[in-house]
């Protein structure tokens, strides 16, 4: 099926990584169609934003914008108004509900999210945890995780791992592999959430045997044989019934939907322990 190309500008006084999430979600729901993507960060003064103005009259197409300064962001509307380009502030509907509903003022700092506060360092924290523990590196301090990741090869364990150190989640993963025991800081683990990740044996194929051919090695291995394979994940699956640990099958889920269900169960593991 042949593409369709449309231009879309996208105006941050930041990094611009909000309106490539938020236009990329929209875009993701229009089969046949994709954007051609042009971004202009940091964009905080006069001459920065007649720069951008002349790349999107050249290219015209859909523009979205986050500027804080209304002097600028009315300069942005009425340019591209003039050109009859289609233009909208992606944070003015989302503001406005929090104005009316605080009853106060934002503040108008450009960049305001990524300021450097206690959060970010607990972010890096945790990206240096998860690191430190990727691919069964436990050490004594495995229960010092927020959550473990165990899972047969190729279930995207340590993807997802990162994904929730980039939010702050301390992440390790283990890998169960056949005739290979359990770690035994495993299994003296006791504040940290467990999850068991699984798939679908035929999916857990195809990726090993594409890991298999990008490193030129042999797929005549029970590494890439079904029924080796299905019989992996059953004992994963049983492994976890047995601990008690959530299991979440990752086939058809995105690292992103498969760390915000994590996220989720981690919620209700941290309230059990403030209950007791």
């Amino acid at each position: 099926m042949s593409r369709n190309y449309f231009h879309l500008h996208l105006v941050s006084d930041s990094t611009g990584e909000t309106l490539l999430a938020v236009s990329r979600a929209v875009a993701a729901q229009y089969e046949g169609i994709s954007a051609i993507e042009h971004v202009y960060p940091l964009v905080r003064s006069k001459t920065q934003l007649e720069r951008a103005l002349g790349a999107i009259i050249a290219e015209p197409g859909i523009v979205l914008y986050t500027l804080v300064n209304d002097d600028l962001a009315a300069e942005l509307v009425s340019a591209c108004s003039q050109e009859s380009i289609p233009v909208l502030s992606v944070l003015d509907p989302v503001v406005n509900l929090f104005r009316s509903y605080l009853g106060t003022e934002t503040i108008d700092r450009p960049g305001a999210q990524h300021t450097v506060n206690a959060d970010y360092f607990k972010r890096i924290d945790a990206m240096n945890y998860t690191l430190a523990h990727d691919d069964g590196q436990t050490g004594p301090d495995l229960d010092a995780a927020d959550v473990i990741l165990v899972g047969v090869s190729r279930t995207s364990k340590t993807p997802t791992a990162i994904y929730l150190a980039n939010r702050g989640i301390k992440t390790a993963n283990v890998p169960l592999i056949p005739g290979v025991p359990l770690p035994e800081a495993l299994a003296n683990v006791r504040n940290a959430l467990v999850v068991g990740l699984v798939a679908n044996p035929d999916r857990i194929v195809q990726i090993r045997q594409n890991r298999l051919l990008s490193l030129n090695a042999d797929d005549d291995t029970s590494y890439v044989d079904r029924a080796a394979v299905a019989a992996e994940i059953a004992e994963s699956r049983k492994l976890c019934t047995r601990k008690g640990w959530p299991v979440i099958d990752v086939t058809r889920r995105s690292i992103e939907e498969t760390a915000a269900a994590i996220m989720e169960l981690l919620r209700t593991h941290r309230l059990k322990f403030v209950d007791i």
